[in-house]
C-alpha cells in the first residue's frame, strides 16, 4: 500500500482551482476517501476582488470568557444618520465582510484594539481580523478616512458582505 505524496494532493487542489475559474464557479467542496490513507477533504472558494489572505498566527485561546468590546455611548458616532434608514450597510464608506468568519478587533486577546472610533486610518491599514477556517484575514481600509463606527463586537460571527465599520 503506497502513500500518496504531499504533490499529489497539492496538484489535485491545483487541479480544483482551475476548475473553479474555468467554469466561474465560486465554490468547490471535494471529499475524497483513500483506503490506505484516509480522507482528504478539500474546499475551494473565491470571494471576489479582495485583499490576499494573510495567514498569521491565531490569538491564544484566552483563559477567561472573551472580553466583549465596549459600546460606545450612542452619540452621533453611533446613531444612525438620517435618510438611510438605520442600514449602515448603506452607509458611504461602509467597510463589509468579504468572507463569512469570525470578527476580532484586536490583533491578540488583551491587546490593544486595532482602531477604535475617532481613530484615523490610511488606505489598505488593518482595521480587524476575520478568521475563516483557521486562517487568520487581515481586512485592510479600503479608503483614508476616520472610524466613526464600529458595528460588531470582538469575537463576533460576521456574514459575507456583513458591515463591520464606517469610515468618513
Amino acid at each position: 500500500m503506497a502513500k500518496r505524496s504531499h504533490d499529489e494532493d497539492v496538484d489535485f487542489i491545483k487541479a480544483l482551482a482551475e476548475l473553479l475559474n474555468k467554469n466561474d464557479l465560486s465554490e468547490l467542496h471535494v471529499k475524497r476517501e483513500h483506503p490506505e490513507d484516509g480522507t482528504l477533504s478539500v474546499r475551494v472558494s473565491k470571494v471576489g476582488p479582495i485583499a490576499a489572505p494573510v495567514a498569521i498566527q491565531a490569538p491564544a485561546a484566552p483563559a477567561h470568557a472573551p472580553i466583549p468590546a465596549q459600546a460606545p455611548e450612542p452619540d452621533s458616532a453611533t446613531a444612525p444618520s438620517a435618510g438611510n434608514d438605520g442600514d449602515p450597510a448603506a452607509l458611504p464608506g461602509a467597510v463589509v465582510s468579504p468572507m463569512v468568519g469570525t470578527a476580532y478587533l484586536h490583533p491578540e486577546p488583551g491587546a490593544e484594539p486595532f482602531v477604535k472610533p475617532g481613530d484615523k486610518v490610511t488606505e489598505g491599514q488593518t482595521l480587524l481580523i476575520v478568521e475563516a477556517m483557521k486562517t487568520m484575514n487581515n481586512i485592510p481600509a479600503p479608503i483614508s478616512g476616520t472610524i466613526k463606527r464600529i458595528l460588531i463586537e470582538d469575537g463576533a460571527p460576521v456574514e459575507f458582505g456583513a458591515p463591520l465599520m464606517v469610515i468618513e
